[in-house]
């Protein structure tokens, strides 16, 4: 019986994916567990591998093709020994062009030439062509702008990966034609068109960049935010840290402030366990455990791996599973466990020199973490009668305010501070 192998959901915010390199060829025996291909997510790059023993049939997509949506066929396998198979080569399905008149299967078996007509047919049904011409590589919402405003994709340029039109290649031509064609009919937004006269270059964007933009649209529209603000003197965390990693310098263990910022966040949710929940629509679910996501810059955005059961590890645990997600992040080579779940996420932009700022929620989570440069600056002590010098951390707390109400949030914050000023508490509970 012939399976079809299709494009997996190796995400929940995945649509499509890419195939970026196959590992079989169409005639080749596979077992379960070989790796079939090399799959590009929006936030990763996964290996696909095979459920069951066959004999690869066809491989449907090329290598690079984009936008390949999921649960679409991507290959068929057949079982071994199946009639009408040939153990070293099977004959492709269709040919590659996209009209059923030249898809021609010769086959030995009345059965098996039926089986195969099945599928002939489902491949030709599901690519549903609409002409016999040739057909234009665009992105989905590029077909639908064009359709929306009566322009010929074959006359639109391609600025994406080999020649494929994406949707700001139909925008320009609207714009180009926007002189003729009705305003009721136009559906390029301003921002746009007030700048079709100027030079600039098209930037394809890719799936990461994407899912980033739906989120934080999301997030920022429907998320009702409200912010914590407080300054956390480090000076006796900087001391222990160096402590520390001086001791510790030849087991490797170096300790970054986000380490300690990790541990405090953790710490902190489990002493104030009500904090430590996402809004769910009609009811909040409380953890506990500490997730901790933390955001790590890679190439065309941010990915947010997490720390699980962060409350639990030491400084050092935490360290270098840091280390080891970052690293894998930038590689694009996390898997989806590694990046999904937390309730809680932190974002440094102290090494950037930013003082302050304000990030904005992880939907579903409830809270993030901004932190800054930590910089010297003047303090008055207790009393009110001396001026010291101080290293001084601003963090922010975004809060989301369904879930987590102003007071609340505020414990949560101070417990924060409580522990990065404290580290040696945290020490004694490793």
């Amino acid at each position: 019986m012939a399976t079809e192998i299709l494009m997996p959901a190796l995400s929940p915010t995945m649509e499509e994916g890419v195939i970026v390199k196959w590992f079989i060829k169409e005639g080749d025996k596979v077992s379960a567990g070989d790796l079939l291909a090399e799959i590009e997510t929006d936030k990763a790059t996964m290996e696909l591998e095979a459920i069951d023993d066959g004999i690869v049939g066809e491989l449907i997509y090329k290598e690079g093709v984009e936008s390949i949506k999921i649960n679409t066929p991507i290959a068929i396998i057949y079982e071994l020994g199946e009639e009408g198979v040939e153990d070293k080569k099977v004959k492709s399905l269709k040919s590659q062009t996209d009209t059923k008149d030249n898809i021609t299967i010769p086959m030995k078996n009345t059965l098996a030439s039926q089986r195969i007509e099945d599928k002939k047919e489902k491949y030709l049904n599901h690519e549903k062509p609409e002409t016999k011409g040739p057909r234009i590589a665009s992105s989905p919402l590029a077909k639908r702008i064009a359709a929306e405003n009566d322009i010929d994709l074959s006359t639109v340029k391609g600025s994406g990966p080999r020649g494929r039109v994406i949707k700001t290649d139909v925008e320009s031509t609207i714009a180009s034609l926007s002189s003729s064609l009705p305003r009721k009919n136009l559906t390029l937004d301003h921002s746009t068109k007030s700048h079709t006269d100027r030079d600039f270059e098209k930037i394809p964007v890719d799936g990461l960049r994407k899912i980033i933009a739906s989120r934080l649209t999301e997030a920022k529209s429907t998320v009702p935010h409200f912010y914590l603000r407080q300054s956390i003197n480090v000076d006796n965390l900087l001391r222990v840290r160096s402590i520390i990693n001086l001791d510790q310098e030849s087991h490797g263990i170096k300790l970054s402030i986000n380490d300690f910022i990790i541990k405090a966040s953790a710490l902190a949710l489990k002493q104030i366990p009500d904090a430590n929940v996402i809004w769910a629509n009609d009811h909040l679910k409380k953890f506990n455990t500490s997730d901790i996501s933390v955001a790590v810059t890679v190439e065309g955005g941010l990915m947010t791996p997490v720390i699980f059961d962060a409350e639990t590890k030491s400084l050092s645990k935490i360290s270098n599973e840091m280390k080891s997600l970052s690293t894998r992040a930038k590689e694009r080579k996390l898997t989806p466990n590694e990046y999904q779940g937390g309730s809680f996420s932190i974002s440094n932009l102290g090494m950037y020199e930013i003082e302050d700022f304000d990030a904005i929620i992880n939907p579903p989570q409830s809270a993030i973490l901004a932190v800054g440069q930590a910089i010297k600056k003047p303090i008055v002590n207790q009393s009110g009668t001396e001026l010291s010098i101080a290293t001084i951390m601003k963090v922010t707390l975004s809060v989301d305010h369904r879930a987590i109400d102003g007071a609340l949030g505020s414990e949560l914050l101070s417990q924060i501070r409580h522990n990065l000023e404290n580290p040696e508490l945290m020490l004694a509970l490793n």
